[in-house]
């Protein structure tokens, strides 16, 4: 059974492992994993995942996990950008569950938080060289390029969509 839930306080940690494996394929690190966490975490990669409470619940936001067999198997969060603006953020699937609507499923429903929230615009920044199905996914739900915002990769795009 699949199930789209808010995390718990104990997932934390888990959902950052998840990040990070996700992360080590999609941008072909060629270091081992747990090289790449480490080089990560000196320089505070995903530091808003050990504070979520903080990153998301604080600033208005949620952040939710795709469970899969009793096993988190992808994430996906919304926090306040601006005051009716929020920024999707920590989409992030295990690669065998990919292909099978899951993200779409994450979207979808991170979108309909979002309007129930009451925001009236989501913007995102996303990686189409290495993130080529999610930046593939967003405009075919109808996110559109804006000038960045955040970024500080010279190939990341950010995208919006009117909600």
């Amino acid at each position: 059974m699949i199930e789209i839930r808010r995390i718990r306080p104990d997932e934390w940690l888990v959902a950052k492992q998840l990040i990070y494996r996700v992360a080590h394929t999609a941008f072909s690190i060629p270091r081992p994993l747990q090289e790449f966490i480490a080089e990560a975490e000196s320089r505070n990669a995903f530091m808003d995942i050990d504070n979520i409470q903080m990153h998301y619940f604080d600033r208005r936001g949620v952040f939710l996990v795709t469970e899969a067999d009793a096993q988190i198997v992808g994430t996906g969060a919304i926090r306040q950008l601006e005051e009716n603006v929020c920024e999707l953020k920590r989409l992030f699937l295990l690669f065998e569950y990919q292909g099978k609507g899951l993200g779409y499923r994450m979207v979808m429903e991170l979108l309909r938080t979002a309007r129930e929230m009451q925001y009236e615009k989501m913007r995102l920044e996303t990686a189409p060289v290495h993130l080529k199905r999610a930046t593939a996914l967003y405009r075919h739900l109808g996110f559109y390029e804006i000038p960045r915002y955040e970024t500080t990769h010279p190939n990341d795009i950010a995208m919006e969509i009117i909600l």
